[in-house]
């Protein structure tokens, strides 16, 4: 599913997509008794960083800081803490859009991530999910077993980002698929690096949802 312009939906609509992203089923109170649907889906999104869409560009931005907490309010933490992953992309300069280098092309990229799709399907043969991002808290030491660098890597990320526990597993779980599209067996720091840098906005989401700008 996915979701553009986030921020313009109600914030008590984006609320009840927490249960479905965590259970992956949606339940139903009616008075005539309880129904539950299965609702294991992709969730991606989009939004601009501002009702303008120039922050954190102050000689653009015309949003007060009111506005931009407003604006950033209607995203909680409990639903970001769902989300595996949050990137924000920076205006592309002229020079790298008139340049002619290509990078990777989409038939290699779909190719490694059926590769990693395949390793992972063997990897939990006979249990019943197939990929990394289903995997239970309880198993995470089994699949994402860590050396000793990179669980002083995780204890410092998780003492200076202070990330809640089901963060930090959701950085092991993609950890683990950037492990498998590296054709790693094991989760190595570059492998926890980049996983990290997909959270690393944590604490310019919690500056925007009070409505403190960049400096």
């Amino acid at each position: 599913m996915f979701l553009d312009e986030l921020t313009e939906f109600p914030r008590n609509i984006l609320e009840c997509l927490r249960q479905p992203l965590e259970d992956r089923q949606v339940n139903i109170a009616r008075a005539q008794g309880n129904y539950i649907y299965p609702a294991d889906f992709m969730l991606v999104c989009a939004m601009n960083p501002c009702r303008c869409g120039f922050f954190p560009d102050k000689n653009k931005c015309r949003c007060s800081e009111g506005e931009l907490a407003k604006y950033w309010g209607r995203l909680s933490g409990p639903l970001l803490d769902r989300m595996d992953m949050y990137v924000e992309t920076s205006r592309i300069e002229l020079q790298k859009l008139q340049s002619i280098r290509q990078g990777e092309g989409s038939a290699r990229i779909r190719q490694r991530v059926v590769e990693a799709r395949a390793v992972q399907e063997e990897r939990f043969r006979g249990k019943k999910y197939s990929f990394n991002g289903d995997m239970e808290a309880g198993e995470l030491e089994r699949y994402c077993e860590l050396g000793r660098e990179e669980k002083q890597l995780m204890e410092l990320a998780y003492r200076q980002l202070d990330l809640s526990a089901r963060t930090y597993h959701r950085i092991l779980k993609v950890a683990r698929t950037i492990a498998d599209l590296g054709h790693s067996e094991r989760i190595r720091e570059e492998h926890l690096s980049e996983a990290l840098a997909y959270r690393l906005t944590d604490g310019a989401w919690t500056r925007k949802r009070r409505g403190v700008s960049h400096h």
